[in-house]
C-alpha cells in the first residue's frame, strides 16, 4: 500500500535497524548500497568453449602444437602426419564450408582462399606453411566469435536491469503482480522501498529518492516526489512511491539503450563492407592468377608437373601470411604492452581504431572524477562557539549509524582527521531530509537545506547559512546543515573529487590530438562547470541524457574527426558504441560500458589513455612499414615465378623470410621502452599528430 509523506525533496537516509528494511524481492537491497555499487548489470556470460569456433580452434592448435617438434625432430611422418591432417580439418572445416555457401551465392571470400592456400601448400609437400596458416586463421575466427557473444551478453544483461514483475494497483486499492511487459500507458504500480522501478512514468503520490546512475550517471540518489519523473530500472530509497506508467516495456529509456548500443555497433558496418570488397578482389585475383599460371604454361606445352609446381609455387609465394602477420605483430604487441600497464584493448581493430583519434569525449562522474562523494569543507557559523573540527565531530557521531554516501563521506573526513566520537543515542531518519541523533547530551540534526525547516531538527538556516549553502551550489557543491538544539550551527559542503591525474591527462590528450576536449555528462550545469574547470575542459555539454551524448558524439564525428569516448556508466555505453572508438574505465564501470568500448583502463589511471593512443599511432606506422615489405616481397618473388624460374626452396625461403622479417619489426612494441615512449608522447607538448 502507498505512504504518503510530506514531500521533501532532498537527501535520503536509510533506516538505522536492520530489521526495518523491506524484506521482499528486491527489497533487501537499500538505496546507500545501490550508491556504493551504481552501475551493477546482472551478469551474463558465455563460456569460451560454449562457442563451436572457439572448440574447432582449440582442436586445430591441439593438434599443431603436438605435431610441429614431432616434425621438426626428424619423427616419421605416419606420427606426425595425422596431427597435421587434424589441424587442417578442424580449423579449415567451417572456414571452407561457409566458403563454398558463399560460392552457391557467388561470392568468393578471403577464408576459403586461405584454405585453398593451405592445402595448395600440402600438396606440394609445405604441409607445415599451409597447417599454420589454417590454425591462425581459426583462433582469430574464435576470438571474433567471443567479443560478439560477450557484447550480446551484457546486452541481453542490461535489460535484467527492469524487474520481470511490478505490482500494478486497481482503482479499488487492489494490487496484482504482472510481468512489467503488460504493464499499459496509464497504468499505476506500486513501488515498494528498495525496489527496482518497473515501467518509466511519473510519481503522483509519495517521497522518496531514487539511485538512478544506470541512465543519468548522477553519483547520488535523486530526490522523487509528485509530478517527478522516474526510470524502469533504476533502484527506489526508503520510501514508496505510486507511479503512473508513461512508456511501455519496448519504449522505456533501458530498452532505448540497448537499442543505441546495437544502432550504434551497426553504423561501423561500412567500414566492413569496405573490407569485404577489397577481400573479394583479392581472393577472385589470386584464384584467377594460380589458375593461369597453371593453364597457360600448360598450353603452350610445359610438362603437366612442371605446370603445377610452378603454379604451387605461385600459390605458396603469393600466400598473403606475410601480409597478415604485417598486421598481427605490431597491433598484438602494443596491446599485450597496454596491457602490461592497465589497459585493455579488445581486438587489433580495436587497436588501429584508437590510433585515428581526434577528438576525445570525456564523461564526469566516475571517469574525471572519484564517482563518490568527500567532504570538501566545514564552516561553523559564527556564534556556535564550534571549531571547525567540533562540528565535524558532531555530524559524524550523529552520522554513524547512517548508511548514506554522504554520511559515510563525513565518517571518512572524521577517520582522516583522527577525531573521537561519541556515542549517538535515540538515531532517527527522515527520508528526504536527513538525520537526528543525541550526541553527548546534545540534539543533532544533519539534513538538507530543503528539510530544515520540515521536521529535520533545524529551526531554518539564517542569513549566513543560507549564502554558504547558496554559494556551494553556484559552485556545483552538495550543502548540508548540522543543527544543535534546533539551531543551525553550521554547513558541511561535499563534492565529487576529481581524479588526481584527471587534468594532465586532459592536457595530454589535447596535445596529441590537437583538439579541445569534450567533457559530455548527466549531472548538473554547476557541478559539471566546476569539475571541468579543474580539469582543464573548456567545451563543457551537461544534463545529457544517454540519447543526447550519442548525438553529441556524432556531432563532433560530423567535423570529420574520429571521435575517442571515455566513460564507465551504462548511460554512457550508447556514446561509447557509436564513438570511432570507446574506452571504459575498469575498476568502477558497468558491464555493458566495459564490453561495449573497444579498450578499459583497468586501473582507472587516465594518464595510460594518452599513453595507448600514442602507442596505437605508432603501431599503425609498423604496419604500413610492413605492408610495404611484404607486398615489396610478394610481389617480387611473384613476378620472379611468372617471368622466370622460381625455384620452390627459394621461393619457400623468401615466402618464409619476409614473414619472419615483419613478424620481428612488430614485435618491437613489445619491449618496455615502447610504452614509455608512448608515455613521453602523450604527455609532451603534442605537435598533434592526428593520425
Amino acid at each position: 500500500m502507498p505512504s504518503t509523506v510530506p514531500p521533501a525533496p532532498a537527501r535520503p537516509h536509510p533506516p538505522a535497524d536492520p530489521t526495518a528494511r523491506p524484506t521482499t524481492g528486491a527489497a533487501t537491497t537499500t538505496a546507500s548500497t545501490a550508491a556504493a555499487t551504481p552501475d551493477t548489470v546482472p551478469r551474463r556470460r558465455t563460456r569460451l568453449l560454449a562457442l563451436p569456433e572457439a572448440r574447432w580452434a582449440a582442436v586445430a592448435l591441439l593438434a599443431f602444437a603436438l605435431a610441429l617438434p614431432l616434425h621438426l625432430t626428424g619423427a616419421p611422418a605416419w606420427i606426425w602426419g595425422p596431427l597435421y591432417a587434424c589441424a587442417y580439418a578442424a580449423g579449415g572445416s567451417e572456414p571452407a564450408l561457409a566458403g563454398l555457401r558463399a560460392l552457391r551465392e557467388r561470392t568468393l571470400d578471403v577464408d576459403l582462399l586461405m584454405v585453398a592456400a593451405g592445402l595448395g601448400a600440402a600438396a606440394i609437400g609445405q604441409v607445415l606453411d599451409g597447417a599454420l596458416l589454417i590454425v591462425i586463421f581459426a583462433v582469430s575466427g574464435a576470438l571474433e566469435a567471443l567479443a560478439t557473444a560477450r557484447t550480446a551478453d551484457s546486452v541481453r544483461g542490461l535489460l535484467d536491469l527492469a524487474p520481470a514483475t511490478a505490482a500494478r494497483l486497481f482503482p479499488d486499492g487492489s494490487e496484482q503482480d504482472v510481468p512489467v511487459e503488460e504493464l499499459a500507458v496509464g497504468d499505476t504500480v506500486l513501488v515498494r522501498p528498495g525496489e527496482r522501478i518497473g515501467a518509466d512514468g511519473r510519481v503522483l503520490d509519495g517521497v522518496s529518492e531514487v539511485d538512478q546512475a544506470t541512465i543519468t550517471g548522477e553519483p547520488l540518489p535523486v530526490p522523487k516526489a509528485a509530478g517527478d519523473e522516474v526510470f524502469a530500472g533504476t533502484l527506489n530509497g526508503t520510501g514508496a512511491l505510486r507511479v503512473r506508467v508513461e512508456r511501455d516495456a519496448a519504449g522505456s529509456v533501458v530498452a532505448r539503450i540497448v537499442a543505441m548500443v546495437e544502432e550504434a555497433a551497426e553504423t561501423k558496418a561500412p567500414t566492413q563492407l569496405f573490407i569485404e570488397k577489397v577481400e573479394q578482389r583479392y581472393s577472385l585475383g589470386m584464384v584467377t592468377a594460380a589458375l593461369a599460371v597453371f593453364a597457360v604454361p600448360l598450353a603452350f606445352g610445359s610438362a603437366f608437373t612442371d605446370a603445377l609446381l610452378r603454379a604451387m609455387t605461385f600459390l605458396i609465394v603469393a600466400s598473403p601470411c606475410a601480409l597478415v602477420l604485417a598486421t598481427m605483430p605490431p597491433l598484438l604487441s602494443a596491446i599485450a604492452n597496454a596491457g602490461r600497464h592497465g589497459v585493455l584493448v579488445k581486438s587489433a581493430a580495436a587497436l588501429e581504431r584508437l590510433g585515428r583519434t581526434g577528438v576525445v569525449a570525456l564523461d564526469k562522474t566516475g571517469t574525471l572524477t572519484e564517482g563518490a562523494p568527500r567532504l570538501s569543507a566545514v564552516h561553523p557559523l559564527p556564534g556556535s562557539g564550534l571549531t571547525p573540527d567540533g562540528l565535524l565531530a558532531l555530524a559524524a557521531a550523529a552520522e554513524r549509524p547512517s548508511e548514506h554516501p554522504l554520511a559515510r563521506a563525513v565518517l571518512r573526513a572524521a577517520r582522516e582527521r583522527a577525531l573521537p566520537l561519541a556515542p549517538a543515542t535515540d538515531f532517527t531518519a527522515t527520508p528526504g531530509t536527513g538525520v537526528r541523533a543525541t550526541v553527548d547530551g546534545r540534539v543533532v540534526g544533519v539534513t538538507s537545506p530543503t528539510g530544515a525547516t520540515g521536521g529535520g531538527g533545524a529551526a531554518g538556516g539564517g542569513a549566513g547559512a543560507d549564502e554558504l549553502v547558496r554559494a556551494a551550489e553556484r559552485g556545483g557543491r552538495t550543502a548540508v546543515l548540522v543543527a544543535v538544539d534546533g539551531v543551525v550551527a553550521g554547513v558541511l559542503e561535499f563534492a565529487d573529487r576529481l581524479r588526481p591525474d584527471a587534468a594532465g591527462a586532459v592536457a595530454a590528450l589535447r596535445g596529441l590530438t590537437g583538439a579541445e576536449p569534450v567533457l559530455l555528462t548527466g549531472d548538473n550545469p554547476g557541478a559539471a562547470a566546476r569539475v571541468a574547470a579543474e580539469a582543464g575542459v573548456t567545451d563543457v555539454r551537461a544534463g545529457l541524457l544517454p540519447q543526447d551524448k550519442v548525438a553529441a558524439v556524432r556531432e563532433l564525428a560530423a567535423s570529420g574527426r574520429a571521435v575517442l569516448m571515455v566513460g564507465d556508466g551504462v548511460n554512457d555505453a550508447p556514446a561509447l558504441a557509436a564513438a570511432h572508438a570507446g574506452a571504459a574505465m575498469g575498476r568502477a564501470g558497468s558491464d555493458l560500458a566495459v564490453e561495449t568500448a573497444d579498450a578499459v583502463v583497468v586501473r582507472d589511471e587516465l594518464t595510460a589513455l594518452p599513453a595507448v593512443v600514442a602507442l596505437a599511432r605508432r603501431a599503425r606506422r609498423l604496419v604500413v612499414q610492413n605492408l610495404v615489405v611484404a607486398a615489396a616481397f610478394v610481389t617480387a618473388l611473384t613476378a620472379w615465378d611468372l617471368f622466370g624460374t622460381l625455384p620452390l626452396p627459394l621461393g619457400v625461403l623468401g615466402h618464409e623470410g619476409s614473414t619472419v622479417l615483419v613478424g620481428l619489426n612488430g614485435l618491437r612494441l613489445l619491449r618496455e621502452s615502447a610504452w614509455r615512449r608512448a608515455a613521453r608522447s602523450g604527455t609532451g607538448s603534442g605537435t598533434g599528430a592526428r593520425g
